[in-house]
């Protein structure tokens, strides 16, 4: 089977850098892919991404050397498994708040006898090789998103599920949750409080800690404090930004800024 070396990686204690695809767009999938990243997320959730947009996006980033992950809309098993046979190698999946859930949404990602996922890896096979079957539970990566009060309070039990390899923190859902306003990079105290916890719990229980972050700056700083899989932003606010940059320059009004998409 191909090896999902963004997850052996991730496994050894190394840091990852993930792209995020929201639009519907192979051709944009294939050019994020060949930017560098260790591994692409194409977001069902936030993203104008359904799975007829998603499959052939998962086929573009198989041209390119990065690592083809999803994020899904909700805990929907038969979603899951869909696309995990259309050849994602991980899947983040949001509003995970109890232990219960984060143990279904694994399940949905491994055969029998470690879950319930059916057997029918149609495209997965094609790009990872006629053993998928004997290796999928093991490659698959599967990240738990925590971004509600009853996740803070159930996150030991969450941390404590077998096959679960991590969580993923979406700041603006978690602020939310809090009481304040969205944000990408959130500074009131009670949201950096409640990240710094999440961080310090996945650490103890060994498990992989993830964020979504606004830039690459900020994404260089989480991983300084620890995170091991961070997302520099989304390929909507890069274009974005790109484009205010070069307006703002070719008129001679110097750097445009921008604020992040935050998916």
């Amino acid at each position: 089977m191909r090896p999902n070396t963004v997850k052996e990686r991730l496994l050894k204690g190394e840091s990852v850098v993930n792209g995020w695809l929201g639009i519907p767009s192979p051709l944009s999938a294939e050019i994020v892919g060949l930017a560098g990243f260790d591994s692409v997320t194409v977001d069902l959730q936030h993203g104008m991404i359904a799975f007829d947009a998603a499959l052939p996006m998962l086929q573009a980033l198989s041209a390119t050397p990065t690592t083809p992950l999803v994020r899904v809309p909700s805990n929907n098993g038969p979603q899951i498994m869909s696309l995990l046979d259309a050849g994602a190698y991980g899947v983040i999946c949001p509003m995970i708040s109890t232990p219960e859930q984060a143990a279904s949404f694994v399940s949905a990602c491994r055969y029998p006898p470690k879950g319930d996922r059916s057997f029918g890896p149609s495209r997965a096979m094609l790009y990872a090789g006629d053993d998928y079957y004997q290796h999928a539970n093991e490659a698959i990566l599967t990240l738990a998103m925590i971004e509600t009060q009853q996740g803070l309070d159930n996150l030991d039990e969450i941390l404590a599920v077998d096959g679960l390899d991590g969580v993923f923190i979406g700041p603006n859902d978690l602020s939310l949750a809090l009481g304040q306003a969205p944000s990408s990079e959130p500074k009131a105290d009670v949201v950096v409080k409640a990240i710094a916890h999440i961080l310090s719990r996945a650490q103890v229980h060994g498990k992989i800690p993830g964020i979504f972050c606004s830039s690459g700056e900020a994404a260089a700083m989480r991983i300084g404090q620890g995170f091991k899989f961070v997302v520099p932003g989304n390929e909507v606010t890069h274009l974005k930004q790109a484009a205010a940059h070069a307006v703002a320059t070719a008129r001679g009004q110097g750097t445009s800024a921008t604020k992040s998409s935050g998916y």
